[in-house]
């Protein structure tokens, strides 16, 4: 467990080290130039099929890990096929072919087992090692999805070996075996079927379809590692325990930030089914363009948590922190019927997680920067225009020139764009701030049926109780992780050695008197209480330090007046086309400097779309990069 344990502390402290850099620094000339050559490894090479988008560097580090599993699963099976001979199958009273089974089902055991290691490292939101190499949770759903699958070919082959060895030697019995100190088999089975039910739920129809069936039955990750740690034992479990460890500190800290009501202030309701919420924000939270915030509203569910892309700049808007709810879902759906409603309500319960996010942005690094989008995919380039927005009237940066290509698939759904400008609404045009050119694609209409005043603005009274939106660490949050991931594994470690001296080992003596299943429980109750003690100290005494004087109440988010302000802001700098698509070959292929960042967010067909153009065969000067929350 120490090593991966060690490199998370090791990623706080450089995460917390690379926070101080200013921005000035961090994108100088002579980054720009370090950072250009590794542009190509991050182009798309593999654009459609069952891995989606996968970049250069993917592939790289892909084949590497097949590679080294298959080389490891090969030199396995020739090992068994050289050693197992009929005499050494006779001892056992097995046949040759059983005793081979035997020994590959052990292998596919443990070929699992390492899969498993990295199962749980991309879904731990906050993890530094995600972080550290540029990753979020997000963007790394897909590796989870991969090692997931992976896991479960291994492990079900591994079951299935000993279910055809067992019959075929008449011990069906050992099915049942729950073992005192070796392999208990009955809890190999219940980890298996716990697996199973979680990996059929993860086929595309039901989860589209039937969201709710595959995100609680993810839950019975608990059921499976459970019962996976009461099957290998002590020993071999601590392969695949330091993900877990680091997941579960995550997990408990997401719910202790959970536990609170914030505060949300106002909203804006727009005619195309979207509702934009504005929440109290602690000027101390700060994060990066793109990040996500999970909801829930107990009104509508109290057991539903649903990502949403934050549109608003920590920066330009200190105070407040803004997200886009798109009405495509049932849940979403219900929120904006409950805010449209001529019966306007004065206070919504809503408690969050988050937000998630790069820890940085390199998008300075670009000479220019097109930003494709389709529908709500807006959202993330919205956060970025703010962002940019800010930088461009605080910073001695130079700030590359913007292009928003969005596809809309009504006249009414135009009305997003009004929400590119904050409530606290510039006076300025924003040609004058930014070098900016959006290219909006109306794509069912042939002419405009929106209507003016589309804007219905509303404000809420926040109850006493609620709260800003808060770092659950507070400003030194990276900083504070690492002393977390240190002392409870220390205190992990203290208490194991305690429990080990004075109450295992005084009796055991080699006797075996504690059952494996035992010495397990013990080990994963250190861990908990380990992680709990340590995490629940830290974010109580960030809350008295740095909460108390900075959680003052926001009286009230100025909102948006019904005159479209936002539009005649951006008229200059808009460019409306209705009844066509935009030719993204057409408007991508070409473009000039030595550095274009290419962005999309949309459909997966746009995406791909895009993908194909800034592939790796594609000029120099194109580099992409998907943002994409459908998985």
């Amino acid at each position: 467990m120490f090593p991966m344990i060690l490199l998370a502390f090791l990623g706080c402290i450089y995460l917390h080290l690379k926070k101080q850099t200013s921005v000035d620094q961090f994108h100088s000339g002579l980054e720009r130039k370090k950072r250009d050559k590794f542009g190509a490894l991050r182009k798309p090479m593999l654009v459609k099929g069952p891995l989606g988008i996968v970049t250069v560097t993917e592939v790289m580090f892909l084949t590497m890990f097949m590679t080294l599993l298959l080389w490891s699963l090969t030199n396995y099976f020739y090992y068994t096929f050289v050693t197992i001979t009929p005499q050494s199958a006779a001892v056992h009273g097995d046949n040759i072919w059983e005793a081979r089974l035997d020994s590959i089902a052990v292998r596919l055991g443990v070929a699992g087992n390492i899969c498993l290691a990295f199962l749980f490292y991309p879904v731990a939101r906050g993890s530094s090692l995600l972080a550290a190499v540029g990753l979020t949770s997000e963007s790394s759903i897909k590796y989870h999805i991969w090692l997931g699958h992976l896991v479960m070919i291994l492990l079900t082959s591994h079951g299935l070996c000993y279910v055809i060895y067992w019959i075929s030697t008449n011990q069906v019995y050992q099915m049942l075996e729950w073992d005192r100190t070796a392999i208990s088999n009955l809890a190999g089975e219940i980890a298996l079927v716990a697996g199973l039910l979680m990996w059929a739920t993860t086929y595309p129809a039901i989860r589209r379809r039937c969201f709710e069936v595959f995100y609680y039955t993810h839950h019975l990750y608990m059921v499976f590692m459970l019962f996976f740690v009461f099957h290998v034992g002590n020993s071999h479990s601590l392969i695949s325990l330091p993900g877990f460890y680091i997941f579960i500190v995550d997990r408990l800290l997401r719910f202790i930030q959970s536990r609170n009501n914030v505060k949300l202030v106002s909203a804006r309701v727009l005619p195309c089914d979207t509702v934009e919420l504005n929440f109290s924000k602690n000027p101390m939270l700060m994060y990066s363009p793109t990040s996500i915030l999970f909801v829930n509203i107990p009104s509508i569910s109290k057991l539903q948590w649903h990502p949403f892309t934050i549109t608003s700049s920590s920066k330009l808007e200190p105070e407040k922190l803004s997200v886009m709810i798109k009405g495509q879902g049932k849940w979403s759906t219900k929120l904006y019927k409950m805010l449209s409603s001529p019966d306007q309500i004065d206070h919504l319960t809503v408690s969050i997680e988050g937000p998630y996010g790069p820890c940085s942005t390199d998008f300075l690094r670009h000479n220019s920067l097109v930003m494709v989008s389709g529908g709500s995919g807006i959202t993330p380039f919205i956060s970025i225009i703010r962002d940019l927005i800010y930088l461009s009237s605080t910073s001695t940066c130079k700030i590359p020139k913007l292009t928003l290509i969005c596809a809309f698939k009504n006249s009414s759904d135009l009305s997003m764009l009004d929400l590119i400008l904050p409530i606290s609404s510039l006076t300025t045009e924003i040609s004058s701030l930014l070098d900016i050119q959006i290219k909006a694609f109306v794509t069912r209409e042939k002419e405009s049926t929106r209507n003016k005043n589309i804007i219905k603005p509303l404000c809420f009274k926040p109850c006493v109780s609620d709260q800003p939106i808060s770092p659950i660490l507070g400003p030194n949050s990276w900083l504070c992780l690492a002393t977390i991931l240190s002392s409870s594994f220390m205190l992990f470690i203290i208490i194991i050695g305690i429990i080990t001296r004075y109450h295992i080992y005084p009796i055991d003596q080699g006797l075996n008197k504690y059952t494996s299943a035992y010495k397990s429980i013990i080990y994963l109750l250190a861990i908990a209480v380990s992680v709990v003690a340590t995490s629940s100290i830290a974010v109580l005494c960030n809350k008295k330090k740095y909460y108390a004087k900075n959680d003052q109440a926001v009286e009230g988010l100025s909102p948006l007046v019904t005159e479209s302000s936002p539009q005649q802001l951006l008229s200059q700098s808009t460019s409306i086309h209705y009844g066509e698509r935009p030719n993204l070959n057409k408007l991508l292929v070409g473009l000039k400097g030595s550095s274009v960042g290419v962005l999309v967010c949309g459909p997966r067909k746009m995406r791909q779309e895009v993908a194909k153009i800034c592939s790796f065969r594609s000029p120099e000067n194109l580099h992409f990069e998907s943002i994409s929350f459908s998985w």
